[in-house]
């Protein structure tokens, strides 16, 4: 027996149409926004995430899928940022009028614990935003995902929100958090000690308890922030005022990639038991440059399929069922169901879901078997049908049948 590998999870069609809904949703949003969808390969090369994603990150040191073929180093993508970035660099779309708005849909892969809501293959939303500097571009991408979650039925979820300033302000707080971490340095975890140096706010993120318990009083990053990053959070909350989006200033939103600057932010809900993140996201104005382009500023998030899918249930939203089937064929014998197969064809051509019976079986059976696909009408055909040109048309709703000829059923049925 050769099972599923730890960490994925088949999606059967019993629940496929889960996915078909929200998929639905958000391709509606991002449509009514301005978006258009851009699809990335599943691997890239490794030093696209180690330079984009940063290679003092969990997600770098520890998480991914990377192996090597022909003396070249290619990685399962982690997240759907970087592919982006590099399309957007490679096809030099940053050439087009600005800014570029792009949507994907993609499964990303992480090697992690697994816990509820956690795969090591999951499936990932995200939008970003190239070109704009200014925080209308971090309200829009915020108003986005506040309009798609409500309009999905989560509840009681909350946008948490920060500043982790630009490199200038940054190098001043790095300073301070090490002068208050470096007492109690030789207590950090190993990774943690290889970052205290390079990139120490990534300690305030490590789950390791220890290293949780040392960062916690640590000085904020919003104490730190430069006047033109402490205009832009303050624009960005004149923002949401405007657009009426509840929001909580949380200073210890880090996020756990290296390549953001300015806002960070997280919808936040208590649906999963402790609070859990169903969609991060901020401004990344250096990752474009630092993996090549010119210099071009960016914003989006991500949001975690399964996830959501997670908190929906928890909230008790009932997603709507989809039919298999509009018209069930049910042909008895061999030149019924030959003319049914010329019948299936025709309904088909014009739109509509049709089935036809492939198993033999009698017609209770398959009257069963359209009840259970869900079939509005039912075509019984049979050798006295056919003789006189009609068939049996029944209504299941209604349990109703009447005798339709063949020249008139599409029209019947539409």
């Amino acid at each position: 027996m050769i099972n599923m590998p730890k960490g994925t999870k088949d999606i059967l069609p019993e629940e496929s149409y889960k996915w078909h809904w929200v998929e639905g949703k958000f391709r509606n949003v991002c449509a009514r926004y301005g978006f258009k969808e851009i699809r990335t390969p599943m691997f890239e090369h490794t030093e696209l995430f180690q330079r984009g994603i940063g290679d003092t990150t969990d997600v770098v040191q520890k998480e991914m899928y990377t192996f090597e073929i022909a003396e070249r180093s290619l990685t399962l993508k982690p997240e759907g940022t970087a592919g982006v970035v590099r399309s957007f660099i490679e096809n030099k779309l940053y050439a087009n009028p600005l800014p570029a708005k792009y949507y994907y849909v993609t499964p990303c892969f992480r090697y992690e614990k697994m816990q509820k809501g956690r795969q090591r293959q999951f499936h990932q939303f995200g939008i970003e935003v190239f070109g704009a500097s200014g925080m209308l571009a971090d309200s829009e991408v915020i108003s986005l995902a506040y309009d798609f979650l409500t309009e999905c039925g989560v509840e009681g979820f909350v946008l948490h929100i920060n500043s982790i300033g630009c490199p200038e302000c940054r190098a001043k707080y790095r300073e301070a958090l090490q002068e208050f971490l470096r007492p109690r340095y030789d207590e950090l975890c190993d990774t943690c000690k290889s970052r205290f140096e390079r990139n120490p706010m990534r300690i305030l993120d490590c789950k390791s308890p220890i290293c949780k318990e040392i960062g916690h009083g640590a000085p904020h990053m919003l104490d730190f922030l430069c006047d033109d990053c402490k205009a832009a959070f303050e624009e960005l909350k004149a923002n949401l005022d405007a657009l009426d989006i509840p929001y909580e200033v949380d200073p210890g939103i880090v996020r756990g990639l290296d390549y953001y600057t300015k806002t960070a932010f997280e919808f936040v809900s208590d649906k999963l038991g402790a609070q859990s993140t169903v969609c991060g996201g901020g401004r990344y104005d250096n990752l474009v440059s630092e993996v090549g382009g010119p210099a071009t500023p960016g914003v989006g998030f991500g949001l975690g399929i399964e996830r959501l899918l997670l908190v929906l249930e928890a909230c008790g939203v009932e997603i709507p069922k989809e039919s298999d089937t509009d018209v069930f064929v049910a042909a008895l014998g061999s030149a019924a169901q030959l003319k049914g197969l010329e019948l299936v064809k025709a309904i088909r051509k014009e739109g509509i879901r049709a089935d036809i019976d492939l198993m033999g079986r009698g017609l209770k059976a398959q009257m069963k078997n359209a009840d259970r696909l869900g079939a509005s009408y039912v075509l019984v055909l049979g050798d006295d049908e056919l003789a006189k040109g009609v068939v049996q048309l029944r209504n299941m709703k209604a349990s109703e049948q009447k005798e339709v000829p063949f020249a008139e059923i599409i029209n019947e049925i539409k």
